[in-house]
């Protein structure tokens, strides 16, 4: 039986058990820089397993603080000092709130003029693209200029208006061996909204399917022939 700080598991993901914790519990007798989330490679006295939220977060949040955690995990496990980690957390987690915005309807973007996406598109990657599906990688600093200026990693046309139709936009400070893993989650969260799933359902399933990924190369190739074979135009 799980004692204090332990109050109740919210949701599994991946590898990683997600509890909500006793945050004055974990500052009165544990560690008293703990704020509303933590993992392990940021305090110690976390199991590399779990994720902690603190049952005073505001509700709805939760699933931004495992985005920036899974951010975080990865990139400190991999040996990126905190302050770098977290920088890329953070910019992360901003993003994920602006588009959970956009994808509940506060998406006020009018009629994109086509030299504008003449000027953002870089080059398609052609080993994935398909005759009636372009994937995209873009520049990524004129997106944030011109449309969204918290875009980062992806996106696809099912949550930004300004993406054309049938497109997925790759941001060109992507790390070449990110690519692929990016490309898994925008492929497997559009296929999912296409079936009618909401943004947040649909982005924390595919936030799963990258983690997976990620820990298994190879599923990557597979992983993404069948996502492509699944989209609906």
């Amino acid at each position: 039986m799980k004692k204090k700080p332990y109050l109740k598991k919210i949701t599994d993901i991946s590898k990683f058990a997600v509890w909500e914790v006793d945050g004055d519990y974990i500052r009165t007798n544990i560690d008293e820089e703990f704020t509303n989330y933590g993992q392990h490679y940021l305090f110690n006295f976390i199991p590399k397993n779990e994720f902690w939220i603190d049952k005073e977060r505001v509700p709805g949040e939760e699933r931004f603080y495992i985005d920036s955690m899974l951010v975080m995990n990865r990139l400190m496990a991999r040996g990126m000092s905190h302050n770098d980690a977290a920088k890329r957390a953070d910019r992360i987690e901003r993003s994920e709130r602006r588009k959970a915005e956009l994808a509940n309807g506060k998406n006020k973007f009018g009629k994109i003029k086509r030299e504008i996406i003449e000027r953002i598109h870089k080059k398609i990657i052609r080993k994935y693209s398909t005759k009636d599906f372009k994937i995209w990688v873009i520049n990524g600093r004129k997106v944030r200029d011109f449309f969204f200026i918290d875009f980062t990693e992806g996106g696809h046309d099912k949550v930004y208006k300004f993406i054309p139709r049938d497109e997925i936009w790759i941001d060109d400070d992507v790390e070449p061996r990110e690519i692929r893993f990016v490309l898994i989650h925008e492929l497997h969260e559009r296929n999912l909204m296409s079936r009618g799933l909401k943004y947040s359902q649909a982005h924390r399933k595919s936030s799963q399917l990258e983690y997976q990924c990620r820990h298994n190369h190879s599923l990557i190739d597979k992983t993404i022939k069948k996502e492509i074979k699944s989209l609906i135009i």
